[in-house]
């Protein structure tokens, strides 16, 4: 958490407030993230225009004419728009001031997050090895099928591999198999191209509604306006462990696969 619908409903919250606006200056009051913030970030930053702010998988990059900044919401962060020279509180750690008074504020209670600075981004260590989007036509069914040939890993943990496809975390893969009756804990090269076919679309249309719905605010995560996502209330599995299945009333299970939670119904998933 946040997530691929929950990064980029924050794009689209600031990307219009970002886009075409020199930076005046950048604060940081906390340089010690996931990994640090770069010492000379406000020289390489100061009096940049940003030209567009975009996604890939979890990561929002903010294009200026010469560079981007690469940043992450880690599991607790969050990037909003106040008016510059507003006062700090506790975990607003980075504030990049722009030329129209306002400034993109980045608070991160558990400074899991990141800000990095870029001359190539797209070949990044970080990025340069992610697999497709999972809403373009790069990414399907077939892909899935293929690339799960010979693999004994659960499809969970398949499905969450940036690798194999971006910006599935453990919130929407949850679903994603409870929609398609998918049991998580099946062995990934053991499943059929059909039964791929429909976790490919239920993939893309659960991701669409969640942003659709500004993405699921569980603890901290809000868009750039501070409104929380509301796509928690659709939730029929995540969460729900010991409690009826929406769909056949039986028990949902809680298990653990690869150190993460999964919740699923044995009645529903095979």
């Amino acid at each position: 958490m946040p997530e691929l619908p929950e990064v980029e409903i924050t794009r689209r919250g600031i990307a219009p407030h970002l886009e075409g606006y020199r930076i005046s200056r950048v604060v940081v009051r906390e340089w010690r993230l996931r990994w640090p913030i770069p010492k000379d970030l406000d020289m390489r930053l100061s009096g940049l225009r940003i030209m567009l702010v975009e996604r890939r998988a979890k990561y929002l990059l903010i294009n200026t004419e010469n560079g981007t900044l690469i940043t992450h919401l880690g599991m607790s962060g969050n990037l909003r728009l106040v008016k510059a020279g507003l006062p700090a509180l506790k975990h607003e750690h980075v504030d990049i001031e722009l030329e129209s008074g306002l400034a993109l504020r980045y608070t991160d209670p558990r400074r899991f997050g990141a800000m990095l600075w870029s001359q190539a981004p797209l070949n990044h260590k970080l990025l340069i090895c992610l697999g497709p989007e999972p809403l373009t036509d790069l990414f399907d069914g077939e892909r899935l099928f293929q690339f799960s040939r010979g693999k004994s890993i659960a499809v969970k943990p398949f499905i969450m591999d940036s690798k194999v496809v971006v910006g599935i975390g453990n919130i929407y893969a949850t679903e994603t198999l409870f929609a398609a009756g998918i049991d998580p804990r099946r062995v990934a090269g053991s499943i059929s191209r059909m039964r791929y076919l429909r976790l490919a679309l239920e993939i893309k249309r659960i991701l669409t509604t969640a942003i659709e719905y500004g993405g699921t605010t569980l603890r901290n995560f809000l868009s750039s306006n501070g409104q929380p996502g509301y796509f928690k209330q659709e939730l029929l599995v995540y969460g729900r462990g010991g409690e009826a299945c929406k769909v056949c009333g039986g028990e949902l299970r809680n298990i653990a696969l690869e150190q993460r939670a999964s919740v699923f119904c044995r009645t529903c998933q095979s």
